[in-house]
């Protein structure tokens, strides 16, 4: 146990690095698998939960490729439990010195096991879409957790002040508002297509094609928002804000591409996975911009006017 202890880091190195980086990639990757769990009708692939059957813990060969989908994404829940434990013990010795990443692993390492309870519920109860957007939408919480924390990582500590103008800021704030509004519209968009996860999962029964149109709203103000974004920072906006803004614009176009080919060729499965897997890559740039709004006092000097906007790290 003492050279356990003496092994974890009591400081941010390179192996903290690299396991934030692998945090965050395997939960977008969740959201990746469950997208084909669902599109691949699979969902019901292991029947119950926590066991795959009622007498096997892992799927069987008569369960045939179904099984193999679904557990699949079980077991990539289960690697995620242990990247949230070894995150953890990478920063549990930090704990006076970077509070931030301490409590950011410990929030994001409870949320795994509520993410697996919820997609457990998501089975036992027959695939009901809104439980399955519950689901999504807590992939979509840890995915930000998870990017707020690789970005710490990489910050340095100590107190923060706002380095953009406040109206820049408030225009971020509400471009942030409007990706979550888009999101949550995509979820009940998703519940009223014809990808339910089994053939048998009754949809919401809200119309499909009116949707579509609803969920197109608020995804272009969003674009048309982050397009102001990403000019207005070449003028007020340091390096790492031109960068993300730049990021999240790039994701943006990616995902109204596919989402009008998709729309347009009857939303085919993989097309919608790669929307899917989008959106989390939506939430977790908006999350690096909000973030980047922020320098750290010591990497810069403190004028009167930025005093009130000084915040903890």
């Amino acid at each position: 146990m003492k050279r356990i202890i003496a092994w974890l880091p009591d400081r941010v190195d390179g192996r903290t690095r690299v396991v934030a980086w692998i945090y965050l990639a395997a939960q977008i990757m969740l959201v990746a698998t469950g997208g084909a769990v669902r599109l691949t009708g699979s969902g019901l692939g292991c029947p119950t939960w926590p066991k795959c059957t009622a007498d096997s813990l892992v799927n069987t060969p008569e369960m045939g490729i179904h099984g193999v989908i679904e557990f699949g994404n079980r077991v990539l829940g289960g690697v995620l439990a242990v990247l949230a434990i070894v995150a953890f013990l990478q920063v549990v010795k930090l704990y006076r010195s970077r509070r931030d990443l301490f409590w950011l692993t410990l929030i994001a390492g409870l949320g795994v096991p509520f993410q697996a309870i919820l997609g457990g519920i998501t089975v036992l109860t027959g695939l009901t879409w809104w439980v399955v957007g519950m689901h999504f939408v807590a992939s979509v919480v840890l995915v930000t957790l998870t990017t707020s924390y690789l970005v710490r990582v990489y910050a340095v500590p100590g107190p923060r002040y706002r380095a953009v103008p406040a109206w820049y800021r408030a225009v971020a704030a509400v471009t942030a508002v409007v990706v979550l509004i888009t999101i949550l519209v995509g979820i009940v968009t998703t519940g009223a297509g014809p990808h339910a996860g089994d053939d048998h999962t009754p949809r919401s029964g809200l119309n499909p094609e009116i949707l579509q149109h609803v969920h197109a709203i608020p995804a272009y103000v969003t674009f048309a928002l982050t397009l102001v974004l990403v000019v207005a920072a070449f003028r007020v906006g340091g390096p790492a804000v031109r960068r993300f803004t730049q990021y999240l614009l790039a994701v943006e176009l990616l995902q109204i591409v596919v989402g009008l080919i998709q729309a347009n060729t009857g939303l085919p499965g993989v097309l919608v996975g790669i929307h899917m897997t989008l959106a989390a890559l939506l939430a977790a740039m908006m999350t690096a911009v909000m973030l980047s709004l922020y320098s750290p006092v010591s990497a810069a000097r403190e004028t009167e006017g930025s005093a009130a906007d000084v915040v903890a790290a």
